[in-house]
């Protein structure tokens, strides 16, 4: 896999309430990632970035709402997210990781 192409697959960690029960519970971890992105880029961008060892990778496709705005239809862009599942005994700090 390519260097750059592996730097560009995570977009942001999704931060809400559950995510961060997820994180402090059974060691999950939830990011956007880019909409063609595959498990194993997002299993090698964490490991790159985060040092730590990557025991699953799930992802989630959510489509965007239909939403009306002054009258008129429109639609929200859609998301793709991307659980990683750590090895037992790791943890990732975002307010470190820069």
């Amino acid at each position: 896999m390519n260097q750059e192409r592996i730097l560009q697959v995570l977009l942001a960690p999704h931060v809400s309430e559950k995510s961060a029960l997820m994180a402090d519970a059974a060691g999950q971890y939830v990011f956007k990632v880019l909409p063609t992105a595959t498990k194993t880029e997002v299993k090698a961008a964490v490991e790159s970035l985060f040092e730590v060892k990557v025991q699953s990778v799930n992802m989630i496709n959510l489509k965007g709402k239909r939403k009306v705005f002054k009258g008129r239809q429109g639609k929200r862009n859609g998301v793709r997210k991307a659980i990683v599942r750590l090895a037992p005994g790791q943890d990732i700090d975002f307010a470190s990781a820069e």
